[in-house]
C-alpha cells in the first residue's frame, strides 16, 4: 500500500515546489515593476506591494505546510543532537503532543476569524481576506497532521534520525 502512495506523494511534493517557485517569480516581477513604476516613471503603485505581501504569506505558510521536510525545519537542536535515541524519541513525542494540543485548541478560533474576514477585501487587488488567510487554516491542519504522524512514529519505537549537522539544509 505504502509503495503505491510514495510515487504520488513525490509527484505532489514536486508540484508544491513548482508552485512556490511560481509564487516567488511573480513576487520578483511585482517587485521589479514597483521599482520601475516608482523611481523611473514617478508613478507609485500599491498593487505590486500588496501582491508581494500576499504571495509572501502564501509562500511561507504553504512551504512550511507542504514543502519543508522535517529535517529542514529550523530549530534549536543543541540538546536534541546531544542525547541518545530514547531521549530523542521522548522529546519528539512531547513536542508532538504539545504542538497538536496547542494547534487543535486554537483551530476553532482560527477558523472563525478566517471565515469572519470575508467581510473585508484588500485595498488594491480586492482579494477577500478569508481567501487570503485561508492558507493559515490549511497550515494549521497540515501541522496537526504532521505532528500526529511524528508522535505516532515516536510511540511505535521508530528510531529518530541521528542528528548530522553536515546534512542540515536551509529549507525553503
Amino acid at each position: 500500500m505504502l509503495q503505491r502512495v510514495r510515487p504520488l506523494a513525490g509527484w505532489l511534493y514536486r508540484r508544491g515546489e513548482n508552485l512556490i517557485v511560481v509564487m516567488i517569480g511573480v513576487m520578483f516581477v511585482a517587485f521589479l515593476l514597483q521599482v520601475i513604476f516608482r523611481y523611473v516613471l514617478q508613478w507609485p503603485t500599491g498593487w505590486s506591494n500588496e501582491l508581494t505581501v500576499v504571495l509572501w504569506i502564501w509562500v511561507v505558510l504553504f512551504g512550511a505546510a507542504f514543502v519543508v521536510r522535517e529535517e529542514e525545519e529550523i530549530r534549536f537542536d543543541l540538546i536534541y543532537g546531544a542525547v541518545g535515541p530514547r531521549a530523542r524519541r521522548v522529546m519528539t513525542l512531547a513536542s508532538a503532543v504539545a504542538l497538536v494540543a496547542i494547534y487543535s485548541y486554537s483551530f476553532p478560533a482560527v477558523f472563525d476569524y478566517v471565515t469572519f474576514m470575508k467581510v473585508q477585501k484588500t485595498a488594491y487587488l480586492k482579494i477577500r481576506f478569508d481567501w487570503l488567510f485561508s492558507i493559515y487554516v490549511i497550515f494549521v491542519l497540515a501541522v496537526i497532521a504532521r505532528y500526529l504522524w511524528l508522535g505516532w512514529r515516536a510511540l511505535k519505537d521508530a528510531e529518530p534520525e541521528e542528528f548530522d549537522p553536515t546534512k542540515a539544509s536551509s529549507g525553503v
